[in-house]
């Protein structure tokens, strides 16, 4: 279920429980969105508290109603209450987003969420909104959306003026391009971009180089298991067996954030806010890191590889892809060396 079909299921779910239990109006829409910081579940919405209001309830008692009716949903594998009447959302998935972000390569992350509706882009002059529109364009095309160029015929286009908060220009010579890229979109465009000190450090606390740092570890995972012979990426028939592997934790953390940058992507385009892309991957790179902190995927001494070992390889070269194409809807550099 995608996160249309999943506003549809709800708004469909509203509709009939505002009819059919409450005899209220019913919303005319409902927002579906990724959970705030400290929420829980795939998606969250706000519908019961928009019943509530419109029906004259408790919020509490109409969130679990819907709880029920959502939770009885195909494609829907739990619905948790949270705050006054919050909905949180876990939808149910059989596919592999390790597998899958190897299968679509540098395709992953992409698709046509938007279905080719045209978008033109107007920016003014300043290097952070050029920099915010360049950007954009990349996460609209990634979207499927229709980029409408200046001067190109588009009556019916969506025009989106790209503007931002700026910063003092006399500081930018201090950063590298990457460094003000990134200090522009990890911002979201109505605060003032942070152009720190901690920008120019190379270590873990400058969260840019800690996610170049941790594609770059990919890269170096994949060349030391070439050397050592291991062919966790060769899918060719007996090359390795595919046998269950048990995940820990930071496995399914970090399995988690490389399944969720497709979303991610499509939030990030309709919202027109690369800065939620930027987030994320600063998420995903400390996942990863953890995840090889934690267990390491390639053997050590004179051990011999497990399939253990060739699922976090695996796990390590999908995390590279998501990185790679995430940096590269942002327009910085995924290095394979740092």
């Amino acid at each position: 279920m995608d996160p249309a079909e999943l506003t549809g299921t709800v708004l469909r779910t509203v509709r009939s429980a505002a009819v059919g239990e409450f005899g209220a109006p019913a919303p005319a829409r409902v927002v579906v969105e990724r959970p705030r910081p400290g929420g829980c579940g795939d998606y969250a919405t706000n519908a019961a508290l928009q019943l509530a209001h419109a029906a004259g309830c408790d919020p509490l008692d109409v969130a679990v109603l819907l709880r029920d009716r959502l939770a009885a949903q195909p494609g829907i594998a739990a619905v948790t209450v949270t705050g006054p009447g919050f909905l949180n959302i876990t939808l149910r998935t059989d596919r592999d987003p390790v597998e899958d972000a190897l299968s679509a390569g540098a395709l992953y992350g992409h698709g046509d969420f938007l279905g080719g509706s045209p978008v033109r882009l107007v920016a003014d002059g300043h290097p952070r909104a050029l920099v915010l529109a360049d950007s954009l364009r990349r996460l609209l095309r990634a979207a499927g959306a229709s980029l409408v160029q200046q001067g190109e015929p588009g009556e019916h286009a969506e025009v989106v003026p790209v503007r931002a908060v700026a910063s003092p220009s006399d500081l930018f010579p201090l950063f590298s391009p990457d460094a003000l890229r990134w200090a522009f979109l990890r911002a979201p465009a109505r605060q003032r971009p942070r152009l720190t000190p901690e920008l120019l450090l190379l270590r873990e606390a400058n969260p840019l180089f800690r996610i170049q740092y941790a594609h770059s570890r990919t890269a170096a995972l994949a060349r030391a298991a070439a050397d050592l012979r291991i062919d966790a990426l060769d899918d060719a028939p007996g090359a390795h067996p595919r046998r269950p592997v048990r995940h820990t934790r930071s496995d399914g953390v970090l399995r988690a954030a490389i399944g969720e940058l497709p979303a991610v992507v499509e939030t990030a385009a309709r919202r027109r806010a690369p800065d939620r892309l930027a987030r994320h991957l600063d998420v995903l790179a400390g996942a990863l890191l953890g995840a090889e902190a934690a267990h390491p995927a390639l053997p050590s001494g004179d051990e011999e590889p497990t399939a253990v070992h060739r699922a976090r390889l695996r796990q390590a070269a999908a995390a590279g892809v998501a990185l790679r194409n995430g940096l590269g809807l942002l327009g910085i550099r995924a290095p394979e060396y740092v």
